[in-house]
């Protein structure tokens, strides 16, 4: 399994693919259309789905007639390998994929894949989860921190600085109605984090019962962009189930969350401030945009204790903030403000959704002939609406008390959740290491003699801002996001130097 080796496509059992946080599937071009008048006619949520470039084929995975009989909590796996014939044997490569039956629904199916680890099946077991609301984990999979990276002529080349290098990973495919998640029921799909969080921890009893070998092993929950509301969700979940003593204890160890939303009140009050400070806005342009943020704290605490429509209103309010600077912005990459958008879409990952619609990729998974792959469903990004303002920091504390490990990371270089936005939050934060953090020195993150970013941290809190990167860390600095798992999954990101 030599890094360089390389997998045509006429070679591959299997491939995967696409998308994230409010995702890239559009131009930006077409985007700005929707603050244009003559597009009044949209609802407030299909205006902020175009606004963010989601742009899917189909709106969910939906299966009418579902053939297979449905058996709630059940997991279907199977082994597969991206090598021909005549490389190595998919025992040595341990590679699975799978689908799960979620219990509280009625026909449910949860999609992921599983790859162990390349040093050691005793590193710890992560899960990744893929924001949006309602993207496909296989972006990360295949242009972040998977095994594999795909390469311009569809050929696969090993990704020297896969996570699977130092854990046995998961990418999940969730909520339902997402990637090769499907129902054939449209109340399955969620519409907040109990429901969220309560099936990814009924999915991981299902996981540890189905790999045994693997219930010892440190447990941590990753993941960026939206996945800044799933993860301390999960986490609050696998932490009261262990205390609560049901089914199979999971050795959560800590959680990371990478250029999250994760307390919209404060992160979308920095976004005039992290335009000005990136010459993307003007002083004076800050200055007037600023006015929108009183409204915007107020609004975001009325969800909070409101909920319901509330949430709806602040949303619509706090989006001026971010939309009256990409008005200003023009073409930027708010994923990267060092790029622009390119051509169709800020990155072309338009051949990964291609690959995976093919028959024998979704033979070789096991996925249904009759399902398309869906990389962003705006049906479940509407379904989610309601659970955007809301602050999933507030459980962070009580998980922080019981020693769970937590780092929040950010690409300097993001505007959309910019790491100002992130550093503030974790700073406002109230725990019992609250002051001895906001004291805490700034610390050089070096990788290879390298400056790679700055860091705080004490006790089991860390923030990290990532030099030289945009939204997709791993994407942009590979070698620095799999040293900083390493070094934090091992107790050492803040005294490895």
């Amino acid at each position: 399994m030599a890094p360089s080796t390389t997998l045509t496509l006429s070679q591959l059992s299997v491939s995967l693919v696409l998308l994230f946080f409010m995702s890239l599937s559009s131009s930006y071009a077409t985007s700005r259309l929707t603050h244009h008048p003559a597009n009044s006619h949209q609802s407030p949520a299909q205006t902020l789905i175009r606004s963010f470039n989601l742009f899917p084929k189909d709106p969910v995975n939906i299966l009418q007639g579902d053939s297979q009989a449905f058996v709630s909590g059940k997991i279907v796996e199977k082994k597969f390998s991206f090598f021909g014939d005549s490389g190595p044997s998919i025992q040595d490569l341990g590679h699975h994929a799978g689908y799960y039956s979620l219990p509280s629904s009625k026909a449910a199916r949860m999609f992921y894949f599983f790859f162990e680890s390349r040093n050691s099946k005793d590193d710890p077991v992560v899960i990744w989860l893929t924001g949006g609301p309602g993207c496909g984990s296989e972006l990360a999979l295949f242009y972040e921190n998977g095994p594999f990276h795909i390469a311009n002529n569809l050929s696969l080349l090993w990704n020297d600085y896969g996570w699977d290098q130092a854990s046995n990973i998961l990418f999940v495919d969730q909520p339902t109605g997402t990637g090769f998640s499907y129902t054939s029921d449209d109340s399955d799909i969620r519409h907040d984090e109990t429901g969220v969080s309560n099936d990814l921890y009924n999915f991981l009893q299902e996981f540890f019962k189905a790999h045994p070998e693997f219930v010892k092993n440190d447990f941590y929950i990753t993941g960026e962009s939206y996945a800044g509301h799933y993860i301390p969700a999960l986490a609050s979940r696998v932490n009261q189930g262990n205390k609560g003593n049901q089914g199979i204890h999971i050795n959560l160890k800590g959680f990371a969350i990478g250029n999250g939303l994760t307390n919209p009140a404060i992160q979308f009050p920095a976004y005039p401030d992290f335009a000005l400070d990136n010459g993307i806005i003007t002083k004076a342009e800050h200055d007037d945009i600023s006015k929108s943020i009183p409204v915007c704290e107020q609004a975001a605490k009325t969800c909070q204790t409101q909920g319901g429509t509330s949430c709806d209103n602040a949303l619509n309010i706090c989006y001026k903030i971010f939309s009256n600077i990409l008005s200003i912005a023009g073409d930027i990459n708010y994923y990267d403000i060092r790029k622009k958008c390119v051509g169709a879409l800020c990155y072309d990952f338009s051949n990964l959704e291609t690959l995976l619609n093919l028959q024998k990729v979704k033979s070789a998974l096991s996925v249904p002939g009759n399902l398309k792959f869906v990389s962003c469903s705006s049906t479940v990004y509407d379904a989610m609406i309601q659970d955007w303002m809301k602050n999933l920091e507030v459980g962070i504390p009580a998980l922080l008390e019981d020693g769970i490990k937590v780092l929040v990371y950010a690409g300097e270089k993001d505007l959309i959740c910019n790491w100002l936005g992130n550093s503030r939050w974790v700073h406002a934060m109230q725990w019992s290491g609250q002051k001895a953090f906001g004291t805490s020195p700034t610390v050089k993150f070096v990788v290879d003699g390298v400056d790679a970013g700055s860091l705080n941290s004490y006790g089991p809190l860390s923030f990290l801002k990532v030099y030289e990167a945009g939204h997709m860390v791993p994407m942009d600095q590979p070698k620095a996001a799999l040293e900083m798992l390493k070094r934090w999954m091992g107790g050492k990101l803040a005294t490895h130097r």
